[in-house]
């Protein structure tokens, strides 16, 4: 029992680092209507950011802030000087375990309050929805769409820093997570930021709990794979995404 709740406890943790990088996930398809496969490796760029601003002798909290800032402004550059040029392409439990479950909730409480109740998140929202009616109503869906990647940038920056004092900085530490975030963000709805945090809480402790008594931990990617694989087949909107049935 007693390794049962370490599991549990440790699957939290883990969870709400899949959950930071779900958000990132779940942001760009909010204020975009498509997914960002890269979200891993710009969080790696942002974490060595981070590191090198260690090396150079600033303290990690001044550092922390600094990268999600240069991280926000990467992700609208981004957006701006790349993906701009094809929006128009045809359709082809310890103290830092409590860090981290503490800043992603926090994370999560600005982003609701961000997305329901300010004119700026209320336009993001009418920008991914329906760009044409959008602008007619004087949106610049353009930078919206700007906006929206460079919050992904930062909420990468935030995921890469948390995950990287558990797995160690590597050039390929955030394979493995992008894989992870991505099976929370199926699990609990690509449309739903909320349910993109329970799906990491939820996956987190799925997989340390499957793989201590059940697969082994060599199989945990495997299980992903398996978890996005049956979400898709049984409700693709996710346990807490809405469906929405579109007439063509």
């Amino acid at each position: 029992m007693a390794l049962l709740i370490q599991q549990i406890a440790s699957g939290l943790a883990t969870g709400a680092i899949y959950a930071s990088l779900a958000l990132a996930l779940v942001m760009i398809f909010n204020s975009t209507n498509h997914i960002n496969f890269a979200q891993g490796e710009m969080a790696l760029l942002s974490t060595y950011l981070a590191w090198t601003l260690i090396a150079v002798g600033l303290p990690y909290w001044l550092a922390f802030p600094l990268t999600v800032i240069a991280s926000f402004a990467f992700g609208v550059l981004v957006e701006r000087l790349l993906i701009r040029s094809f929006h128009d392409a045809p359709h082809l439990i310890g103290t830092h375990e409590l860090f981290v479950l503490t800043v992603i909730l926090g994370l999560l409480a600005i982003l609701y309050i961000f997305f329901r109740f300010t004119t700026l998140g209320l336009a993001m929202r009418a920008a991914a929805l329906n760009p044409v009616s959008a602008r007619l109503v004087g949106i610049r869906v353009g930078w919206m769409l700007a906006l929206g990647w460079g919050l992904a940038g930062a909420l990468g920056a935030v995921a890469g820093m948390l995950v990287a004092p558990i797995v160690y900085l590597d050039p390929n530490m955030m394979i493995g997570i992008l894989l992870y975030a991505f099976a929370s963000a199926m699990l609990g709805g690509l449309s739903n930021p909320a349910g993109a945090v329970a799906g990491g809480l939820i996956f987190g402790v799925m997989e340390n709990v499957v793989g201590t008594y059940l697969i082994g931990h060599e199989l945990k990617l495997t299980f992903a794979l398996a978890v996005v694989v049956a979400v898709l087949l049984v409700r693709p909107a996710g346990l807490f995404g809405k469906v929405t049935v579109k007439r063509v």
